[in-house]
């Protein structure tokens, strides 16, 4: 499967020019141009940082170069995104790797991002197929850029429409195998998991966004593993014959067991 034959609206995804004003004030703030310095300058984490390839409410990814001339993704959360401080709070309460929460917003931010850092590396230590997390500082995440000349790879909702049969079920069978790493191996629940969350990418399918993965002893775990496995199934069911149990296989028994490394 080609990457490079994906009929992408790639306009859709850029920043307008009359934006630029506006995001360079919502996202770099003293605070994050001090961690954006530090991480290229201390840790050399990237050493150029270039456009930006996703806007989102929460954050907004860059596409970077690192000092080896290699691309890089840099995820800048949004300091001043209050309105989702309430569903930031209702994945790190009852998560045993962050006991405590912190009172300021800004500090609840450099902990999200710490979150997804940790998720990564979790996730990538047990198989799932995830970008590698290269550092974290602040509010400022750097990892591995899925895509090539400053072009993010395409979302599975954009591009499954050009994928034959055969490729879709190669697609459902790398997302299967990479939830039951994820549960069965790293002991963490996505819970935002679905064809927006998921990057085609050298013909293989790619799990994004996991800040708000939960550990299995999280209280709410069995409530977004079933619902991460319902989105699955509502995507892939159209395109496939399979049934919620062939998707769900014994991830509910690994969710019971709890196995060891989960929450670590």
């Amino acid at each position: 499967m080609s990457p490079h034959r994906f009929n992408i609206d790639r306009e859709k995804g850029k920043v307008k020019d009359e934006d630029v004003i506006k995001t360079v004030e919502e996202v770099f703030d003293a605070f994050t141009n001090y961690h954006v310095y530090r991480l290229r300058n201390s840790v050399r984490a990237f050493k150029q940082l270039r456009g930006a390839i996703s806007a989102g409410k929460e954050a907004r990814v860059y596409w970077a170069k690192g000092w080896d001339g290699e691309d890089v993704a840099v995820k800048i959360y949004l300091t001043s995104a209050a309105e989702f401080r309430k569903s930031i709070k209702e994945y790190i309460l009852g998560d045993p790797r962050f006991p405590s929460l912190p009172s300021k917003f800004r500090s609840l931010i450099y902990l999200w991002a710490k979150k997804e850092f940790k998720n990564l590396q979790q996730m990538r230590a047990a198989g799932v197929m995830v970008p590698e997390p290269k550092a974290v500082s602040g509010n400022v995440l750097v990892m591995e850029f899925l895509g090539e000349g400053g072009l993010r790879a395409p979302l599975l909702s954009e591009s499954y429409r050009e994928l034959t049969e055969e490729e879709v079920a190669m697609i459902y069978n790398d997302v299967k195998k990479s939830l039951e790493a994820m549960v069965c191996g790293a002991g963490l629940v996505h819970g935002d998991l679905s064809e927006f969350n998921i990057m085609i990418w050298k013909g293989r399918a790619w799990i994004i966004d996991v800040a708000q993965a939960v550990p299995l002893e999280h209280p709410k775990a069995a409530e977004l593993l079933n619902r991460d496995v319902d989105n699955l199934y509502r995507f892939f069911s159209q395109l496939l014959d399979i049934s919620p149990e062939d998707l769900r296989g014994h991830l509910l028994q690994c969710l019971e067991e709890k196995p060891r490394g989960a929450g670590q």
